[in-house]
Formats: C-alpha cells, sequence, structure tokens
C-alpha cells in the first residue's frame, strides 16, 4: 500500500479532529471510542496511532479545534465594531434553542467541561485555555474578569437549559438567561 503524503496526512488529521470534536460533544469523551472517532471519519481504526500518541492526546487536540471553530468569527474581528457584533451574534447563537439540542455543533465548553476537568493534565490544559480565550472576547472592556463572569453565566443557562424536560421548559431558563445577560452587560459598564 503506497505511503500517504503529507498533504493527505494532514486532511485525514483534521477529518479525525473533527470527527472527535463533534463525537465527544454529543457523547462525552468516555463513553465515544477510538474506533467509533475513526470510523466517523471514514478511516479505519488501524490508522489512529499515525497520528496520535494515545485518546488523551485526542481529546485535547479535538477540544482545542472545536474551540478554534467556534471563535473563528470572532477572533478574526478587525475592528470594534466587528468584534461588537460577532460578540453579540455568538451571545444569541449561545442562549438558544439551536445550541441547546445541537451539542456537538456547540460550544466544546458547555458539552465536556466537565470531563475535561477529569481528564488528563494536556486535556484540562486546554480547557483552561478555552476559558481564557472565550472570556477575553466576551468582556467589553478590559477587566477580564467580566468575561469570565459572562461566560459562567451562559455555560450555566445552556447546562440548565439541557435539564429541561420540555421546549418551554428550556425556553424559559434560555430567557432567563438572556434577560441576566443583558442585565449583567448593562450594570458592568456602569461600575
Amino acid at each position: 500500500m503506497p505511503r500517504m503524503t503529507e498533504a493527505e496526512k494532514r486532511k485525514s488529521h483534521k477529518r479525525i479532529l473533527d470527527a472527535a470534536a463533534r463525537l465527544f460533544r454529543e457523547r462525552g469523551t468516555e463513553t465515544t471510542s477510538v474506533a467509533d472517532v475513526m470510523k466517523a471519519a471514514g478511516l479505519t481504526h488501524g490508522g489512529f496511532y499515525r497520528h496520535f500518541n494515545s485518546k488523551d492526546e485526542l481529546v485535547a487536540e479535538a477540544f482545542k479545534n472545536a474551540v478554534d471553530n467556534v471563535l473563528a468569527e470572532m477572533e478574526s474581528a478587525l475592528s470594534k465594531a466587528q468584534l461588537q457584533a460577532a460578540r453579540d451574534s455568538y451571545i444569541e447563537t449561545y442562549l438558544s434553542q439551536r445550541h441547546v439540542k445541537n451539542r456537538g455543533e456547540g460550544c466544546p465548553l458547555a458539552a465536556l467541561a466537565g470531563d475535561l476537568s477529569r481528564g488528563a493534565s494536556d486535556a484540562r490544559h486546554e480547557g483552561f485555555d478555552g476559558v481564557e480565550r472565550v472570556s477575553a472576547l466576551l468582556k467589553e472592556g478590559e477587566d477580564q474578569s467580566q468575561g469570565i463572569a459572562m461566560l459562567a453565566l451562559m455555560l450555566g443557562t445552556v447546562t440548565l437549559a439541557r435539564l429541561a424536560d420540555t421546549d418551554a421548559s428550556a425556553d424559559a431558563i434560555l430567557d432567563a438567561g438572556s434577560k441576566g445577560v443583558e442585565i449583567f452587560r448593562s450594570s458592568w459598564s456602569a461600575r
């Protein structure tokens, strides 16, 4: 069998990361096997170790990949106005039924923080780096604690909405979280 070119290897690596990021967010890291990830990526299980030394390494890289994808619009904003528009869109999308129902495409922190906190140190490091990156983009001034508090409010809202038994209950939680964000943003800027 011919050897894979570097370009093919990079393409396969990206497919594995994308599949892992989606499956880990949907199912969790413990219940998703390497074989599940490789199958979802359209590759054989045997090829895994050409890309990663361990499942823990895959978890860390997949989480970072998911954060990169989720934050791309905000991190690429060139002006304050673009950043504000991207931030507003991110918050609106975050506090939506779409996000609540589609774990595999949503915030990796909302889906995986619990798993990462119990995982290997590389994964925990990537998790905390994700907290720092998201909170830095959510803050509207220089105070980093504003971004952390905003993220905590939003993440808690989505977590509670995912526990709801009905869409109406989830909507009520999301509405309360959205109002909380509005109050939080206006009161923090008035400080």
